[in-house]
C-alpha cells in the first residue's frame, strides 16, 4: 500500500469518525506530506527514522509547539495503522515530545515600578481616609516587598500584623512556612491600612488582613487584579502590563539584577525546586556579561 493511499484513509477515518474540518484535514495532509517526504515510506518507518524526522524539522527552525503538532499527527496516524492491522507495531510510542521553552515571564521596569508604588502613596495620601486607597497602598507595597503569591497576599490572616512587622510569616503552597522580610515603605502602609482597618466595625471580627464581603471573607484576587491595572492606568501605565503576578516577577528580577542569589531568591518565592527559578536565569546572565565587561582587566574600554 502506497503512502497517499494510507494517508488518505487516515484521513477518510478522521473525517467519518472524529469530525475533523476541512482545515483540520488539509493541516494533517501537509504534516503527513512532508513527513513522508523526508523519512521515505511513511508506512513502515521505523522509530529511528521518525526521530531523525523529529530532528529535521527542529533544525529547520519549527517552533516547539509546531514540532509537537507534527508529532501528534504522526501518533494519531500510525494509532490508525495499528487498529487497522497495517502494521503490527506503533514507531511513535517511545518518541518524546520536544519541550516547549518557558516563556519568559513579563517585567516590570524598576521606574515603572516605582511609578506605580509612588502612585499608591499619593493617592492614600490625598485621600488618608478612604479605606480603598489606603488597602491598595499596604497591598502593592507588600507585594513588592515580599513577592507572594496574589492568593497569599490577599489571604494573609489578621495575625501575621499582629507580630514583629519587619516580617510577615507565610503559609504557601504544601502548608509550607517562610519568612519574608518588609521594607519601611510597606510597613509603613500597612500601619496606615491596619490602623483605618481597626476602625471599620464591618470588619472588626474578620480573621483576615485584608477583609471583604465574599465567600472567602477576603479580599477576591480578581478584585484585586481589577484594582492594580486602574492604579497602573491612572500611574500612566499600560493595563496590558500589570497583574500581581507581574508585581512578583518584578521582584524577583530586580533583587537579582541588584546582587541577590539565586537560592536567596527561591526561597523568598516560596519556589520548592530550584529549576523554577531558573526561569529568572536570563536576568542574572546579563549581570554577570556586565559584571565582566566592567571589571574584567581584559575587558574592552572604550577609547
Amino acid at each position: 500500500m502506497r503512502d497517499s493511499v494510507r494517508i488518505e484513509a487516515f484521513l477518510e477515518m478522521m473525517s467519518a469518525e472524529r469530525g475533523a474540518a476541512a482545515n483540520t484535514l488539509a493541516s494533517y495532509r501537509r504534516d503527513l506530506d512532508d513527513a513522508a517526504e523526508v523519512v521515505g515510506d511513511l508506512g513502515s518507518a521505523d522509530t529511528a527514522a521518525l526521530r531523525a524526522y523529529l530532528g529535521d524539522i527542529a533544525s529547520r527552525g519549527f517552533a516547539a509547539t509546531s514540532q509537537a503538532r507534527k508529532l501528534s499527527v504522526l501518533r494519531q496516524f500510525y494509532k490508525f495503522l495499528y487498529s487497522e492491522g497495517v502494521r503490527p507495531d506503533d514507531p511513535t510510542g517511545t518518541l518524546d515530545a520536544p519541550r516547549k521553552e518557558r516563556p519568559l515571564p513579563k517585567i516590570l521596569g524598576e521606574a515603572e515600578t516605582s511609578r506605580l508604588l509612588d502612585r499608591a502613596a499619593t493617592e492614600a495620601a490625598e485621600k488618608p481616609h478612604d479605606p480603598q486607597a489606603v488597602r491598595m497602598h499596604a497591598l502593592v507595597e507588600v507585594l513588592y516587598a515580599t513577592g507572594l503569591r496574589v492568593s497569599e497576599l490577599v489571604g494573609l490572616p489578621l495575625s501575621v500584623a499582629m507580630r514583629d512587622e519587619r516580617f510577615f510569616v507565610v503559609t504557601g503552597k504544601g502548608n509550607k512556612e517562610r519568612l519574608v522580610p518588609l521594607s519601611p515603605k510597606a510597613r509603613t502602609a500597612m500601619r496606615a491600612w491596619h490602623a483605618i482597618r481597626a476602625k471599620a466595625p464591618a470588619f472588626a471580627e474578620s480573621p483576615f488582613l485584608f477583609p471583604a464581603a465574599s465567600d472567602s471573607g477576603f479580599l477576591a484576587r480578581q478584585v484585586f487584579a481589577r484594582d492594580l491595572k486602574a492604579l497602573a492606568a491612572r500611574a500612566g501605565i499600560s493595563a496590558a502590563k500589570i497583574s500581581p503576578h507581574v508585581i512578583r516577577h518584578a521582584f524577583a528580577s530586580h533583587l537579582l539584577q541588584n546582587g541577590a542569589d539565586l537560592r536567596a531568591v527561591q526561597q523568598l518565592l516560596g519556589h520548592a525546586d530550584i529549576s523554577t527559578t531558573q526561569i529568572y536565569t536570563h536576568v542574572l546572565e546579563e549581570r554577570l556579561v556586565r559584571l565582566v565587561n566592567d571589571h574584567h582587566p581584559l575587558a574592552d574600554t572604550p577609547s
